[in-house]
């Protein structure tokens, strides 16, 4: 009885606890009439009423921390897009480092940001999109969870404005 009770406990618990992070972390996505332009700027009137997130965590070298630099990002949508505006504070002025401008660039290694669409709702596959600092653009497949194939590269619109104590990417 003690190893059935054991070996039930051993599949159930899992289960129970192995939900990620943010699992109950949630944005609500608003549709908007109105036109947004990609031009790096905050100024549409779909940013004025978009939910924003905040609180991010890192991705490397840990995902258990908490982002060291702040950044707020705001989405909206109408019957053809998806729009996502993602303003990224510097933790120290100066120079943002980026290593290159070419498409797909090594993102470890380069002040950016990226997306990573769930679109299966699995953890396992999906679409990303993101860009450095500078503007060069960044988007693959994702694929067993977390690695992305590069090869990708679909046509979308995206625009990077540089200001003193933070970058703009839309």
């Amino acid at each position: 009885m003690k190893i059935l009770l054991t070996a039930l406990l051993l599949i159930y618990i899992p289960q129970a606890f192995g939900q990620k992070i943010n699992n109950n972390y949630r944005i609500h996505i608003r549709r908007t009439e109105q036109p947004v332009k990609i031009d790096g700027l905050t100024d549409d009137i779909a940013w004025q009423t978009a939910e924003t997130a905040d609180s991010f965590f890192m991705v490397i070298p840990m995902d258990t921390s908490r982002s060291m630099a702040r950044t707020t990002v705001q989405l909206c949508y109408d019957d053809k897009n998806l729009y996502l505006v993602a303003i990224c504070y510097k933790p120290v002025r100066g120079e943002n480092m980026v290593e290159s401008l070419r498409r797909d660039f090594n993102f470890g290694k380069n002040d950016n940001f990226l997306i990573f669409l769930d679109t299966f709702d699995d953890l396992t596959s999906g679409l990303s999109f993101g860009a450095n600092a500078e503007g060069a653009q960044w988007d693959g497949l994702m694929y067993e969870g977390g690695k992305v194939d590069l090869n990708w590269d679909n046509k979308w619109s995206s625009m990077v404005k540089n200001e003193e104590d933070r970058w703009v990417f839309e």
